[in-house]
């Protein structure tokens, strides 16, 4: 009898776009400007998502969004987080521990945050999307991430 291997790019679906976003707004500003400005409806999600690595745990804050009327789903994923790290012993230090930072999407160290749009099809205007973000005061620049390229593309399935 032969057996069954699945892996988990098997249950990978590539009918979303991944949008990098660069500001300094904390996540809840972010969500209510791209709100007004998309017209959607962006909340906090009751889960975070986790990710471990060898600097410690990672917890990014996520917003969701799903568009039944268009078929859409939305998220907006925080890149980067703090990480309290061990407690080292480094002579007089030994009592102080000190935040690393971790990222998301490694890849990406540069973007702040990730927008990613589920369930597209032929008709969705991703260039009309970062263009409207893009008229946001605070945010610097926004940009469509090829996400084949990625090697971290796992820490998107949630």
């Amino acid at each position: 009898m032969a057996n069954l291997k699945l892996t988990i790019d098997d249950f990978y679906s590539s009918d979303f776009e991944l949008i990098a976003i660069h500001t300094s707004l904390e996540d809840y500003k972010l969500a209510f400007h791209i709100n007004k400005t998309l017209e959607l409806s962006l909340s906090k999600s009751q889960k975070e998502i986790s990710i471990k690595s060898n600097e410690g745990i990672g917890v990014f804050s996520w917003f969701c969004y799903d568009d039944s009327k268009h078929d859409l789903e939305w998220n907006l994923l925080a890149n980067k987080t703090a990480v309290a790290s061990e407690q080292l012993n480094i002579g007089l230090f030994n009592e102080t521990a000190f935040a690393l930072q971790m990222h998301l999407i490694p890849e990406l160290k540069k973007a702040d945050y990730l927008l990613k749009i589920e369930n597209l099809d032929y008709r969705f205007d991703t260039k009309k999307v970062i263009r409207k973000i893009s008229e946001i005061n605070q945010i610097s620049t926004t940009y469509i991430v090829d996400a084949e390229n990625i090697k971290s593309i796992n820490n998107l399935i949630f």
